[in-house]
């Protein structure tokens, strides 16, 4: 399986571990990619450290931080050796085997599969609305890396996906629901609660207009 495992590291060094320690003891043969985005911490130290536990490891730092949705389409472009992307959260915990296996056997078998994992329906804002366009959300996202550069970049937002599958699935491709959640806990804003989105001025207008059904 050609899959490189992404996960993207802001400041929360504990969680990293946790997280990257999780997935090779469930998956010790597959390529990971650490990329820190500017940590002014001792996560370096730390990445070092586990870098060095394992040959598959490899690490990327940012010297700033770039936000999440940019880091993600900064290695999309960077490591276009790989079939497939992997992107998993710092603040995840994988707890059982078979996922990897099980979403790269639903891309293999069908070229318009684009993204697999958890699936929600949210509005031209990111926020959720069952009556919205669907997107898989980035904690667990497994993505056809050829496809990606055909549809906009992610970038900077609560829902960096946002354009890229909105446009993705107007042209006719898939993105599949996958159970992810059994497989891997995921603590939820592990890094946002933290340090919140950095989102500025746009994003609360954003969150007011949404409120307000705009």
């Amino acid at each position: 399986m050609n899959i490189l495992t992404v996960i993207i590291n802001f400041q929360t060094p504990g969680l990293l571990k946790e997280a990257v320690s999780t997935f090779t003891k469930i998956y010790p043969d597959q390529d990971v990619l650490i990329v820190d985005n500017g940590s002014q911490d001792n996560s370096r130290e730390i990445i070092q450290e586990i870098e060095e536990t394992s040959s598959r490891i490899k690490t990327l730092f940012l010297e700033n931080n770039i936000f999440h949705g940019p880091a993600m389409d900064l290695v999309l472009n960077k490591f276009s050796n790989y079939d497939y992307l992997f992107f998993l959260d710092s603040d995840t915990e994988t707890r059982k085997t078979g996922f990897l296996e099980a979403m790269y056997e639903i891309a293999e078998k069908d070229n318009n599969v684009y993204a697999i994992g958890q699936k929600e329906r949210v509005n031209k804002r990111g926020f959720k609305d069952e009556q919205g366009f669907p997107v898989i959300l980035t904690p667990y996202l497994f993505l056809r890396r050829a496809l990606y550069n055909y549809f906009p970049p992610f970038f900077h937002h609560g829902q960096p996906t946002l354009q890229n599958f909105f446009e993705a699935t107007g042209k006719g491709y898939k993105l599949v629901n996958f159970p992810i959640e059994k497989y891997i806990f995921h603590h939820w804003r592990g890094t946002a609660k933290k340090y919140g989105y950095k989102l500025g001025l746009k994003g609360k207008i954003d969150y007011l207009l949404n409120k307000f059904g705009f």
